[in-house]
């Protein structure tokens, strides 16, 4: 089995969530080894500075990167089930010629070099952007000089590289099993037993397009998650971009804000484009049925207007707790430090923007639903 150049394009979401990761943990961790060595020359009136600063590449790299590599392992299992989903006659052809589930599952260590590109991306760029942080964070009389540490190459490239390409071969293994007959037929899920309880309810008495709204939601939940997170990074990292002109530096604050508006580029994108890619056989039935575009974009992507506005309501409660914290916990004993409050202003520009950008992006891809050709689904299907 070969991944085509076509399918490792769509790993390129997963690239660069784990850059971002790699990136902020890069420079981060880098100045704390560097400035673990000055350890000793640190005066008295210092210390509080400097117990900070380390303080602030801890916390920064266990809260961001480890959130990020969460997400990294949410998407490689998203990307895999995809690409499961879309060759399962392929995949059954092996089986039925003999090919067992972990001789098909190694075959997946090959979604770990998006992983491994993401990674020396990130952790090349962290090291071009060193000087600049540097110059925010080190103390006046201390010069903290920039060394390479082949320790962080290894543990933020070789191995989340090699421990991907594990998750993707295990997850795949799991995924495969299910006989070649089934898989030739297109069924690839697991069914479980039903709980008992008290029956679902009725749609008889909803509107067809409610109805196909809620078995979007119900089908696609996954999808529903990196709608969210992709409104909460927008909605977290632009306010915290906004903030950090005032605590920190311009150039913390703007690289905050390139890394928030580019993951939740990506997601969405990712998010989106599979929705639309699921559905539109259905999109084609409603066409043929007299639904216009508007209802069908209603149907699709409706039930997930409440989920986006619930990841900016989490993004805005996450940045205000974490500059909390790092203003009243970790500089709580350094003079000078500016006091913190929530920025209304930020925040109500931050959620016009978000309004109009999201209403944006709905109309893009609802003109794109125009475009679904009848005929065209009805062939591939």
């Amino acid at each position: 089995m070969v991944i085509s150049l076509k399918d490792s394009l769509k790993l390129f979401g997963i690239m660069i969530v784990v850059f971002c990761a790699v990136f902020v943990c890069t420079f981060f961790l880098n100045f704390y080894l560097d400035a673990i060595a000055f350890k000793d020359s640190v005066l008295p009136d210092q210390q509080a500075l400097y117990d900070a600063q380390l303080a602030t590449a801890k916390v920064v790299c266990a809260i961001s990167g480890g959130f990020l590599a969460l997400i990294a392992v949410v998407m490689v299992i998203f990307y895999i089930k995809l690409y499961i989903d879309g060759h399962m006659q392929q995949l059954g052809i092996l089986k039925a010629m003999g090919w067992s589930n972990s001789r098909i599952a190694i075959r997946f260590w090959v979604f770990g070099l998006s992983v491994l590109i993401g990674a020396a991306l990130g952790f090349g760029a962290g090291h071009i952007a060193m000087p600049f942080i540097y110059n925010g964070l080190t103390i006046d009389s201390l010069d903290i000089e920039i060394n390479f540490h082949w320790s962080l190459l290894v543990w933020l490239v070789v191995v989340p590289s090699a421990l991907y390409s594990l998750l993707s071969c295990g997850f795949a293994y799991l995924a495969l099993r299910c006989t070649a007959n089934d898989m030739l037929k297109g069924r690839t899920e697991i069914k479980l037993k039903k709980r008992k309880g008290k029956p679902a309810k009725s749609g008889k008495d909803r509107s067809f397009l409610i109805e196909t709204c809620l078995k979007t939601l119900g089908e696609k939940k996954l999808l529903v998650f990196f709608v969210a997170f992709a409104c909460f990074c927008f909605s977290s990292m632009v306010q915290m971009g906004a903030s950090m002109k005032q605590l920190s530096t311009e150039t913390m604050g703007l690289m905050i804000l390139i890394i928030g508006i580019v993951l939740a580029v990506t997601t969405m994108f990712m998010a989106v484009t599979s929705l639309i890619k699921s559905n539109l056989k259905n999109i084609s039935m409603m066409k043929v049925f007299g639904y216009s575009v508007k209802e069908c974009a209603l149907s699709v992507f409706g039930g997930f207007v409440p989920f986006a506005f619930l990841g900016f309501a989490v993004g805005t409660a996450y940045q205000y707790g974490l500059l909390s914290l790092m203003v009243n916990i970790v500089y709580k004993d350094i003079g000078g430090m500016p006091d913190y409050s929530f920025n209304i202003p930020v925040f109500f520009i931050t959620l016009a923007c978000f309004i109009v950008l999201y209403g944006a992006v709905m109309v893009v891809y609802s003109f794109k639903l125009s475009k679904v050709s009848v005929k065209e689904v009805m062939l591939e299907n």
